[in-house]
């Protein structure tokens, strides 16, 4: 398996950034992960980083080389990931839970299967044109899509996130053929928010990851002004010539028979501590509820 990935991420005018990236791979599979943590609720960053510490985890425990098949492997890592961000908030005792949204691929066999929750997007780009990105959880772009026909307050707002106490609505896709050449690229709003498709297509196109996502990045900074929002990107091009370009943690080739490479931390993961039931999560659900109740009843 052969490509070269480059990631990025700035705070821009936020008091921190939330956002978190990262990728891991085998001699066969590669995982792709970007979570962006939601403002307005306590510890988005938390949330973000639970998500891919669960995620990392569990393709590093499956990914022998190769996971079995994406699409379930996706949807259950993400849900493993919204179940884990519940039982924290249960056991700090939050009267919010930390909530984030969620982009995530797996590349392998020479296709690409994703999912996301949210609006953090996937793009898909071949020979300079946009062949798909992810369709945002959000009351606009439902009502774009002809799914909405009641104007909400705020169009902008997302209907769907981990770690809400409601089951969080995953969309998958592929698997999705590649073809040498193809860009595929997972950012936050913070750069979607300050450039249209366009703009970031052709810079992506243009050169290869490793220039175009620094170059992506400054330009939503510098479109978003003091006020720009954290900014994260993460690129990857797939089957690039035998000249690889540079990439911040050497070429992705590079992983043997038996090993695993990876930019994510497990995180101290446990995969049999973290094995939840139902049950359980609607009891940490219930505590949460529970305890909100309480806060009001004071303050009434």
């Amino acid at each position: 398996m052969r490509f070269s990935v480059f990631q990025l991420s700035r705070i821009g005018g936020r008091a921190m950034n939330e956002d978190r990236m990262g990728y891991c791979y085998t001699r066969e599979s590669g995982l792709f992960v970007l979570a962006d943590g939601m403002g307005g609720h306590p510890e988005g960053e938390v949330a973000a980083q639970i998500a891919l510490d669960t995620i990392s985890a569990l393709y590093h425990k499956e990914a022998k080389p190769m996971v079995g098949n994406p699409a379930e492997f996706l949807a259950s890592a993400v849900l493993a990931a919204h179940h884990r961000i519940i039982r924290h908030a249960s056991q700090k005792g939050l009267l919010d839970t930390p909530r984030t949204t969620l982009v995530a691929a797996v590349v392998q066999g020479a296709s690409a299967s994703w999912v996301h929750c949210g609006d953090s997007r996937l793009y898909l780009v071949r020979d300079g044109q946009l062949l798909m990105r992810t369709r945002d959880h959000s009351f606009f772009e439902q009502e774009r899509a002809g799914l909405n026909e009641i104007e909400p307050v705020n169009r902008n707002i997302l209907f769907t996130c981990l770690g809400s106490p409601a089951k969080p609505t995953l969309e998958i896709a592929g698997p999705f053929a590649l073809q040498q050449g193809d860009k595929l690229m997972l950012c936050s709003d913070g750069l979607w928010g300050s450039l249209n498709d366009a703009e970031m297509v052709a810079q992506l196109s243009g050169q290869s990851v490793c220039k175009a996502v620094p170059a992506l990045v400054e330009s939503a900074l510098l479109a978003g002004g003091e006020h720009s929002d954290n900014v994260t990107v993460l690129a990857m091009e797939w089957e690039t010539p035998d000249v690889f370009a540079p990439t911040r943690h050497g070429p992705a080739d590079s992983a043997m028979d038996g090993s695993f490479a990876s930019t994510l931390d497990a995180g101290g993961f446990d995969s049999q501590a973290d094995d939840l039931d139902e049950a359980m999560i609607e009891r940490s659900i219930a505590e949460i509820n529970a305890a909100i109740r309480r806060s009001a009843a004071r303050n009434a």
